[in-house]
């Protein structure tokens, strides 16, 4: 139903769509389709394995987690950053799964499993929360080798 105006027969100037007013506009079929995965990236250990993915394969670079990690974990990712080691052969690592185990309020340890081609690659990580709220990385590791800032 489009609502026009009874003196001019048009619709308001300031509407560009045909929807009643009120209405919620439809989503597209793509984004209902995401709508299962898009909730993943709100977690936490979704949202933090994702960027570490990024930095260890080399499509952002390491300050881009400055600000998001505490400790050592900064030093580990400088380190091992110009490495790239989830980088194999040209081909994207993809994030596979993702899980968590809380041992205490305010600590989750998250481990990853990330594919590339046929390639499996275990992640782990720890992620603290700080005063303010905000969750914050304060180890990686990878495959069962500790990266650390002596590496």
């Amino acid at each position: 139903m489009q609502h026009t105006s009874p003196r001019t027969g048009t619709r308001p100037g300031n509407r560009h769509d045909s929807r009643a007013p009120g209405r919620a506009p439809r989503r597209p079929a793509a984004a209902a389709a995401g709508a299962s995965t898009g909730g993943r990236s709100r977690l936490p250990r979704y949202w933090f394995a994702e960027r570490l993915l990024s930095v260890l394969s080399g499509r952002r670079p390491v300050h881009w987690m400055l600000g998001h990690t505490i400790g050592p974990a900064y030093e580990q990712l400088v380190r091992l950053a110009p490495g790239a080691p989830l980088s194999t052969n040209g081909l994207r690592p993809i994030l596979r799964h993702c899980d968590e185990y809380v041992p205490r309020p305010g600590v989750i340890e998250a481990f990853a499993r990330i594919t590339t081609g046929e390639q499996v690659r275990a992640m782990a990580f720890r992620l603290e929360q700080g005063p303010d709220l905000r969750w914050r990385c304060a180890a990686v590791e990878l495959g069962g080798e500790r990266l650390t800032a002596g590496v």
